[in-house]
């Protein structure tokens, strides 16, 4: 500090609220996570991680090195994944993975088969080009650590998902293994046929970004938030870990617009 001059903690009052700081609060929405954090002993993925460099090694810094599925935890899928010619990573830009979401209710029982009756019933609007955020709040009952959470988990028939794409959503994002056969996939106790995949034949391989095995929905306040998907930028790859989150402001709903005859 200069010589007679007071600390700059004491030059001015401190002001614990203004109307501006009010103001800027209110335009700041707040931030949901809904991201699985990766770690180890999970009952259905392996994962390692080493110390490359340590401080107890004798290192200067700190790095480490990791191996895991591309579709393990909160991830995104491409096309690919099912589809031989599918679209990769290479072509999924921020476009189709950020924009104004409609959050949508459904049945969170166990072993319960969602239908596009329950879609309805939901009274969600969904427009096109908007994203589907499909809440069980199945996180709640059971711990995505856990087998359970895998094995008797609710799941989307497949008027459910032609009921979605019909509304020309552009990606969606589940808090549930949405397909049935994902429990035989965690179990090992077969290896399901194509045609059993049936989320990501009905929306994955009709362009569709798919967002699996998010978390935490039950803290989204707004109907219409914005969803926030971003993937590790891996160039050529059928999927990618992400991390995602909702802006939990309400997004204004899309304007109609009304064709006009012509004279």
């Amino acid at each position: 500090s200069f010589p007679g001059r007071a600390p700059r903690s004491t030059m001015r009052p401190t002001v614990k609220s203004s109307k501006r700081e009010e103001r800027k609060a209110a335009m700041i929405p707040s931030i949901v996570d809904l991201s699985v954090a990766v770690h180890d002993g999970h009952c259905r993925w392996a994962i390692e991680r080493v110390l490359a460099r340590s401080y107890e090694a004798g290192d200067t810094h700190q790095a480490t090195q990791m191996t895991m599925s591309f579709h393990s935890f909160t991830h995104m899928d491409s096309p690919k994944h099912f589809d031989r010619d599918g679209f990769t990573t290479t072509e999924i830009t921020p476009e189709m993975t950020v924009g104004p979401a409609a959050v949508i209710d459904l049945p969170g029982e166990s072993n319960r088969a969602i239908t596009a009756a329950d879609m309805d019933a939901s009274g969600a609007d969904v427009y096109p080009d908007d994203i589907a955020i499909l809440r069980t709040k199945w996180d709640q009952q059971r711990s995505v650590k856990e087998l359970n959470f895998w094995t008797n988990a609710p799941y989307l028939e497949a008027d459910a998902c032609r009921w979605l794409y019909d509304k020309g959503i552009k990606a969606i994002a589940y808090d549930f293994p949405q397909d049935y056969c994902i429990r035989d996939y965690a179990t090992g106790a077969r290896m399901p046929e194509w045609e059993e995949n049936t989320s990501h034949i009905e929306l994955l391989l009709k362009g569709v970004i798919m967002f699996e095995y998010l978390c935490n929905m039950g803290a989204i306040q707004s109907k219409r938030p914005l969803f926030v998907g971003l993937p590790i930028k891996v160039e050529g790859s059928d999927g990618a870990p992400a991390r995602c989150v909702v802006f939990d402001q309400e997004q204004p709903a899309p304007v109609k617009q009304t064709l006009r005859a012509a004279s």
